[in-house]
């Protein structure tokens, strides 16, 4: 069904965390983010910013734990967010990449919003965690994000460095190319598919 507001409000409770997520893809970068995790933060600020899209996040997590149920859970509240906002896809480019830098680091980032979850994720970190987010937990946050959502995600680390400017560049560079695939093409009167259907 198409959703021409194209906004989704997802809410999702467990035993481990509660999520409320309000998601406008045609806003204009405002995020107002609380995960209960400084850096995670940072990086969804930077992700709504950079991809023009309003997001409103509250997530009471079980921190005393640790931080993996959190940032896991986010991931799969976004990638809900981003597939019911986007409707049915009608006009949309589906396909969208971005090369970004961040001082010494090159990150790649490419999406298909074809409906069929699947993620490839090529990096190393160099350090254990950056703030109080596990490095490890970028990887699951972009697998919840791209099997939640259906979405093609690639993200490759070209040129690797600091810790915390591999992963800024993937928020950032994931949120351009998202921004890119889910943009209106005039041309485009249906869906971008020879199947009819995304």
């Amino acid at each position: 069904m198409n959703n021409p507001s194209r906004t989704a409000t997802v809410e999702r409770n467990t035993k481990e965390t509660k999520i409320t997520m309000l998601l406008d893809l045609d806003g204009s970068g405002k995020g107002e983010i609380r995960t209960g995790i400084g850096f995670f933060d940072h990086m969804l600020e930077g992700f709504s910013r950079h991809g023009f899209f309003d997001m409103k996040l509250d997530v009471q997590g079980d921190l005393c734990v640790d931080c993996h149920h959190t940032i896991e859970d986010t991931g799969i509240v976004l990638g809900n967010a981003i597939r019911e906002a986007a409707g049915d896809k009608t006009g949309i480019r589906r396909y969208g990449s971005q090369i970004l830098p961040m001082d010494e680091v090159l990150v790649i980032c490419a999406v298909d919003l074809c409906g069929r979850p699947y993620l490839s994720f090529d990096a190393e970190f160099p350090v254990e965690r950056v703030g109080e987010m596990d490095t490890e937990m970028v990887r699951e946050f972009f697998y919840a994000v791209s099997y939640s959502a259906g979405m093609n995600l690639h993200i490759k680390v070209l040129t690797p460095g600091n810790g915390h400017h591999m992963i800024e560049a993937m928020f950032k560079a994931f949120a351009k190319a998202l921004d890119a695939a889910l943009s209106k093409d005039g041309r485009i009167t249906d869906v971008l598919s020879t199947k009819g259907s995304l």
